[in-house]
């Protein structure tokens, strides 16, 4: 479904508080060595470089 003009849901980031921010990071970070060998590489990528930008943010923000 496509986003209403003035809805909430439209092309805005997910804004999260510190709290989300640390849970998710930790969970991204568990998601990346749960990883079998075998997975693909740009998925390995992606959430090295989202796990990097997290944790720029959460120091930034200290």
């Amino acid at each position: 479904m496509r986003a209403f003009d003035g809805q909430l849901s439209g092309s805005r980031p997910i804004s999260r508080s510190t709290e989300e921010k640390k849970r998710q990071l930790r969970d991204l970070k568990e998601a990346l060595a749960a990883l079998k060998p075998h997975a693909a590489a740009s998925l390995r990528q992606s959430l090295t470089a989202k796990i990097k930008a997290l944790e720029t943010e959460l120091s930034a923000s200290r």
